[in-house]
């Protein structure tokens, strides 16, 4: 089962009176990073919303917005009375110095600063567990998000893995006309040492058998075709986060195709080499969004 690291989630309650939205947007990205946008009152708790995400959703790159609103106000207002008091018998006294009307006091005085501020107070403990209970449920909605788009990617990568699997059989055609062609090649070439009459039979020996090892792939199309096994082996597992133990499995395989081209020797060969790359690159592309 495959998840995206691309997601939404929202979430929303009233918690003793208060509005509480949640929404978590999630990209692509190599490890976990979060954005926070909170009011004051969470601040204290955002150490604990990290933690929480990073256990809930454990990759990728994350924006987390919280609102809180109470009686229709997104940021509870509290007067500081003590000091608009202080500035009110200072512009009281600069007005009657000044011969200046007094009418408009009220409203200058309620725009100086510090008078009215946001309130900032600490969340309950009991009340942030409920956030947090909101916070947890925008995350389920956002792992539901990643997992339908998961789907789309497991039968995309499934694909490109089955399509290298299928051109590999592709090969065994060719092999017959490669190994014709060496022998043909050496048997000319052997033709011709034995009328120079130089030929050392050791070092010949020799030759013809490194020769055959560069030129042999078995190997390396056994160990093409387990990693392609295994690689449809990890896909189907349930685990949530198989992105980067995937992304493993790509670079081993992307090694055995390599070596095929490299002892290829074979123009047929060598273009069906290449379309395996093209199909390793495709899959490629789409592990960067898998969690």
């Amino acid at each position: 089962m495959l998840y995206s690291m691309t997601g939404f989630g929202r979430a929303e309650a009233t918690i003793n009176g208060r509005q509480v939205a949640v929404e978590i947007k999630s990209l692509n990205g190599k490890q976990f990073e979060v954005n926070t946008k909170i009011p004051p009152i969470l601040r204290s708790y955002e150490l604990d919303l990290r933690t929480l995400l990073s256990n809930l959703l454990m990759r990728g790159s994350l924006d987390l917005t919280i609102s809180i609103r109470q009686e229709g106000a997104s940021k509870p207002m509290m007067v500081n009375t003590a000091l608009a008091v202080y500035y009110y018998q200072s512009m009281l006294q600069i007005s009657e110095q000044l011969n200046l009307p007094k009418e408009n006091i009220l409203s200058t005085l309620m725009r100086m600063p510090e008078v009215v501020a946001a309130e900032q107070d600490v969340l309950p403990e009991a009340e942030w567990l409920e956030v947090k209970v909101v916070v947890e449920e925008a995350a389920r909605q956002l792992m539901q998000h990643r997992k339908h788009e998961g789907e789309a990617l497991y039968k995309d990568l499934h694909l490109r893995i089955t399509n290298i699997e299928s051109l590999l059989e592709t090969i065994i055609p060719h092999e017959m006309q490669r190994a014709d062609k060496i022998r043909t090649k050496l048997t000319v070439w052997l033709e011709d040492m034995e009328g120079k009459g130089t030929i050392d039979a050791n070092r010949f020996e020799q030759e013809m058998i490194y020769y055959l090892e560069r030129m042999d792939f078995t190997e390396e199309k056994t160990r093409l075709k387990q990693h392609c096994q295994y690689f449809h082996d990890t896909i189907n597992k349930q685990d949530q986060s198989v992105g980067k133990k995937l992304g493993f499995i790509l670079q081993e395989i992307g090694r055995e195709i390599n070596t095929l081209g490299a002892k290829a020797n074979n123009a047929e060969i060598q273009q069906i080499v290449i379309n395996m790359k093209d199909e390793l690159e495709k899959a490629k592309e789409q592990m960067l969004n898998i969690l």
